[in-house]
């Protein structure tokens, strides 16, 4: 896992990201669309580089659903890097976020149920659809306060029938945080695809939790 850091390193107000190495290259512009959109430049962004998207950021095996690259079910692993390399550098006066677009969203939420360190959520164009997700979160809590997510509107338009399930998936696990005690939570809707301005779908994921009385 390679790390990189952006914004003010002397801030206690932590933004967790797990990238690859095509999203690491839109971080300037995304830290700038943060502060533009909180009104806040006082965050220190952490952007986490995984090797091997499917594999890093699954939390348990599952079959392709597009191509022939399955999912190799390695998020715990990650998760122990992730304390290791970064949390562990984090006290308890630290607020920290944690976010991700589309498989790195997945990860975020899931993660979340994992460890308590996290103040809040930011999950873009989460991968919710991924086999077995929908009823981890029926049956499990989510150990957060506060979680975004967002979905772009003809993300669940199409002719793949896994990848279909995301637009009833997100809303579903929207209606769980709805229904449950103390979680505050929204689910926005963009314009587009999947792959329409990810950078300016995380900035407003993180400026939203960022918001948060809790979190000045």
């Amino acid at each position: 896992m390679k790390v990189f850091e952006f914004g003010n390193e002397q801030s206690n107000l932590i933004l967790i990201q797990m990238v690859d190495s095509h999203s690491i290259k839109m971080m300037d512009s995304e830290v700038e669309l943060i502060r533009n959109l909180s009104g806040r430049d006082d965050f220190r962004l952490v952007a986490c580089q995984v090797d091997d998207w499917n594999r890093d950021l699954s939390p348990w095996e599952a079959p392709p659903v597009f191509g022939k690259e399955g999912f190799g079910g390695k998020a715990e692993k990650t998760l122990v890097e992730l304390k290791e390399c970064v949390l562990s550098r984090f006290g308890p006066a630290d607020r920290i976020i944690i976010g991700g677009y589309s498989l790195a969203g997945l990860f975020a939420l899931w993660a979340a149920y994992r460890d308590d360190r996290f103040d809040g959520v930011a999950a873009t164009s989460p991968s919710v659809w991924f086999p077995g997700f929908v009823d981890m979160a029926e049956r499990e809590r989510i150990l957060t306060k506060k979680v975004y997510l967002s979905l772009g509107d003809k993300e669940e338009k199409t002719k793949n029938p896994v990848m279909a399930m995301v637009g009833d998936s997100i809303r579903r696990v929207h209606q769980i945080y709805e229904g449950t005690e103390d979680i505050d939570t929204i689910l926005e809707w963009n314009e587009g695809n999947h792959f329409r301005e990810p950078e300016l779908r995380m900035a407003k994921g993180f400026a939203w939790v960022m918001k948060s009385t809790h979190l000045h």
